[in-house]
């Protein structure tokens, strides 16, 4: 067999497997995940508890809703912005043919909300800790959500969650010190990034990005004291230059705001 006849063939091995997915798929019911942040938008159609399908896009783009309703039997959705609606997202939510709920405070959880402006609470806090409750339930966990901002949150063993600290992600870190000095450079987060800094660019980088993981693993050590069980979870957009960054044993799921928005979303239909 020659190399074209070996790529052809498993050319055709792929439309193969593509067609069978796209039609289980086709016949699944689906739950529609809609998680739009300050920088994104993230579109999640969930199985059950498995998630099928998954795309992101900036956040002012949402085609995607028209385009997976008329392809998908989508039975419910939930969405969770921190953003204003604009006319284009009205626009693709108005063509979903199912019940859709926007995620606010007043929906059933699985955790009791132990915080003194519950109101003011951001939802993807509250998904990503009902997600990681919902992966290790009756223990106690830290989530450790690497985005925008970073969020640290405790959720006790009883399912009582109590509160959490935010600080600056590493854009915004980055950022930071090229608007807020003369000298210092726009660094971007990729790139090589050493222990020691051997340059301008590395040592901003490196003591951004390292900085935080010391600044994470002070935290982890500190409740890991308190709660000899405790678990962590580490998700978010940047959890994958941090994972392997970070000493202690973590359990890292980009995913978890999302699966936490399913499980509320299949709590709230069983009402």
């Amino acid at each position: 067999m020659n190399q074209m006849q070996y790529i052809q063939r498993n050319c055709l091995k792929i439309r193969i497997i593509c067609r069978i997915f796209a039609g289980n798929l086709t016949d699944a019911i689906l739950n529609l995940i809609i998680d739009i942040g300050n920088n994104s938008a993230k579109f999640f159609l969930f199985k059950g508890e498995q998630i099928i399908l998954h795309t992101r896009k900036n956040n002012s783009s949402f085609d995607v809703i028209g385009e997976w309703s008329g392809l998908y039997d989508i039975k419910k959705a939930i969405i969770s912005s921190v953003i204003t609606d604009s006319d284009e997202f009205v626009e693709e939510i108005s063509k979903l043919q199912c019940p859709v709920v926007r995620f606010n405070n007043s929906m059933p959880l699985p955790l009791e909300i132990n915080y003194r402006t519950p109101g003011t609470l951001g939802s993807d806090r509250i998904a990503a800790a009902v997600g990681a409750w919902n992966e290790a339930p009756g223990r106690n966990i830290l989530i450790i959500d690497a985005g925008s901002a970073i969020t640290v949150d405790f959720v006790d063993k009883d399912g009582r969650y109590n509160g959490g600290n935010i600080t600056p992600g590493i854009k915004m870190r980055l950022k930071a010190l090229h608007e807020y000095t003369s000298l210092l450079p726009m660094v971007e987060k990729e790139g090589d990034t050493p222990t020691i800094g051997y340059d301008t660019e590395t040592a901003i980088r490196s003591g951004v990005i390292n900085g935080i993981c010391h600044e994470i693993e002070g935290y982890i050590n500190e409740f890991k004291q308190k709660y000899s069980d405790v678990l962590v979870f580490l998700t978010g957009g940047d959890e994958k230059p941090l994972k392997n960054r970070i000493k202690n044993c973590i359990f890292a799921d980009k995913y978890l705001v999302a699966k936490g928005l399913n499980r509320i979303l299949i709590d709230y239909g069983n009402e």
